[in-house]
């Protein structure tokens, strides 16, 4: 029987739509779907603000099929024409919603309707071949539909697109922090005006209320909370835990180990880190599926995805890429390696667990120069913080346990330089990600232990960066045994023999071969880096500001001193000698920057 809730939306929902969600197993309305739906089928634009897994998807899904629904009964709908537009930030979500779309369309009195799945990974003539044999609707990223709209002009999208009933923009706030803002406004311009527009969010920004007045016409603001003191889920319990730096991978490897999870997710701060960890990892959990997926992987995305869902007694090592609409109700707990680089991203992270109403859970270890964390996300994001230690048993860590888990890592590393190789990268890219959080105030580089957090990697040997000082060479802990590096291979026959022949060269030379010889330029450390982009900025505004108010004294065009007529002559023998490779990048940006 059809839950009453959705029997009784008004203006009634069709029965191939009612009996698809019978089917499906959905009971009552969401606050958020019983808002919005009502609105949409009357016509109006919607903005729609939601805490994750609220059940925004079926939201704007269900009254996207009834508008196609009530479109056919006025006059039959045109093979060759888009009549509903989704754009979603990233191509595992809108693989998401295609899935639940494709859901409905099995319904026999839906099946004519058709549905393309329009996103990045994938050749771009495959998309024009789907469309041309016919979507009623899009689901889509934006650079997708973006190089369709305007590249592809034998394709015609923008005419395809004259009767669009629908445009709908999923996490909406997530589409403008990766940068899509000019290619959302260059789409809008090819969409017609007499459309209904949803627009769906988990938070509300500045920057989306721009968006909001360039896309919807007097849209109603509906904003859903479950509590009005946190932002996550009832159903989730946070936690953290305050470790050592050098014991925060045996604390998470003790944690996994010592719970029969079904699955869960692994958030790590960049994509180098996920490597390296699902190299090193599965060596630990035998009995664990270990998957991995980040940005840079292209094909593979959507296969590892499918994989993980299908599985159990299965982690996920995965980057923010995640953080954000991702749906898999069965995913019991959230571990993090470290806060994340932006507040909000927390809750959307913890958000993967506790869906549609399940229990969840999601563990946050914390630095002892970090503790400060919990009351600031807090107050910021109203995420409350549970201490773990507190609330379960303590998990111990023995002497015995890190020495076993060292020896195994360095192991690893020894065994294969391509390991060794990611463990570096991974540190080096995670130091830099650290520098660069948005709450640099509580969580500073600078603060950090670099040795202990270079121990728990479980290197071989520190990385040449700026930011190792003498304290943190003698807080690592490495092998014991002195290592000759050059005598670590790779595993990989074919890249070994290349090393070697390098090698080789590089023995007789003093040059490696794969490397041109470049002039020695001392390097900074990134906090000092941003220190003097900051301090330039901060010239150009003053110069800026002293331009206008001289021209504001007076309107006569000041005489060129003769001063000023020979450092432009300087500057341009300065660009003169950079073309002709006489001074290198990295001369020519020091001498140009000059404070003068």
């Amino acid at each position: 029987m059809v839950n009453k809730d959705w029997a009784k939306v008004t203006p009634a929902l069709s029965k191939p739509v009612l009996s698809c969600i019978n089917k499906q197993g959905f009971k009552a309305m969401t606050p958020i779907q019983a808002a919005v739906i009502p609105l949409i089928l009357t016509c109006k634009d919607v903005v729609a603000e939601a805490v994750t897994g609220s059940g925004k998807t079926l939201a704007f899904v269900v009254p996207m099929i009834e508008m196609l629904i009530k479109k056919e009964k006025d006059s039959p709908l045109r093979k060759d024409f888009v009549y509903a537009v989704i754009i979603s930030p990233t191509r595992e979500l809108a693989t998401q919603i295609y899935t639940v779309i494709e859901q409905f369309l099995k319904e026999p009195e839906l099946s004519h309707f058709t549905v393309a799945l329009l996103v990045g990974g994938r050749s771009v003539d495959s998309d024009v071949e789907t469309i041309q044999k016919g979507a009623h609707i899009a689901v889509c990223t934006p650079g997708r539909l973006e190089d369709l709209l305007s590249e592809r002009k034998q394709l015609n999208l923008a005419g395809r697109l004259k009767e669009l009933e629908i445009l709908v923009l999923d996490e909406a706030d997530r589409l403008l922090d990766l940068g899509f803002s000019a290619t959302l406004t260059t789409i809008l311009q090819y969409l017609p005006r007499q459309r209904r527009t949803g627009l769906f969010s988990a938070t509300q920004t500045k920057e989306l209320q721009d968006l909001v007045r360039a896309g919807l016409r007097n849209p109603v603001l509906i904003s859903v909370k479950e509590k009005s003191t946190i932002s996550t889920p009832i159903a989730l319990e946070n936690y953290y835990v305050i470790v050592e730096p050098q014991d925060k991978f045996l604390f998470l490897l003790n944690f996994i180990r010592n719970r029969k999870i079904l699955k869960g997710l692994f958030f790590l701060p960049t994509c180098a880190c996920v490597d390296y960890w699902a190299d090193v990892l599965p060596g630990f959990l035998p009995d664990l599926k270990v998957f991995a997926i980040h940005g840079k992987m292209k094909q593979k995305r959507s296969k590892i995805l499918d994989k993980f869902r299908q599985a159990d007694n299965t982690i996920l090592l995965c980057t923010d890429l995640l953080a954000r609409g991702l749906d898999i109700p069965e995913v019991e707990w959230v571990l993090q390696w470290e806060p994340p680089c932006s507040p909000a991203a927390l809750v959307h992270r913890v958000g993967r667990t506790a869906r549609g109403g399940a229990a969840g859970c999601s563990l946050l270890p914390l630095l002892p120069s970090e503790d400060t964390y919990v009351p600031f996300i807090r107050a910021n994001q109203k995420v409350e913080l549970k201490d773990w230690r507190h609330s379960k048993d303590e998990i111990k860590i023995s002497d015995k346990l890190k020495n076993k888990v060292l020896s195994i890592l360095h192991d690893q590393q020894r065994k294969d330089r391509a390991i060794l190789d990611k463990g570096q990268k991974a540190f080096v890219s995670h130091m830099r990600a650290y520098s660069k959080h948005e709450c640099n105030l509580l969580l500073q580089l600078k603060e950090l232990p670099l040795g202990h957090i270079a121990t728990s990697y479980g290197l071989l040997k520190l990385p040449l960066m700026p930011e190792i000082k003498e304290e943190h060479k003698q807080q690592f802990i490495g092998p014991k045994e002195k290592i000759d590096f050059n005598s670590i291979p790779y595993k990989d026959k074919q890249r070994e023999a290349s090393r070697l022949q390098k090698l080789e060269e590089y023995k007789k030379t003093g040059v490696w071969p794969s490397k041109k010889k470049k002039k020695m330029v001392k390097t900074q450390p990134w906090e000092q880096t941003k220190q003097n982009k900051e301090e330039k900025k901060q010239r150009k505004k003053k110069r800026k500001e002293l331009k206008q108010k001289e021209n504001g004294k007076s309107k006569k065009r000041r005489a060129v001193t003769q001063e000023e007529l020979d450092e432009l002559a300087a500057d341009v023998a300065l660009i003169k000698k950079l073309k002709r490779r006489k001074i290198t990048h990295e001369q020519f940006d020091k001498e140009f920057d000059v404070d003068k």
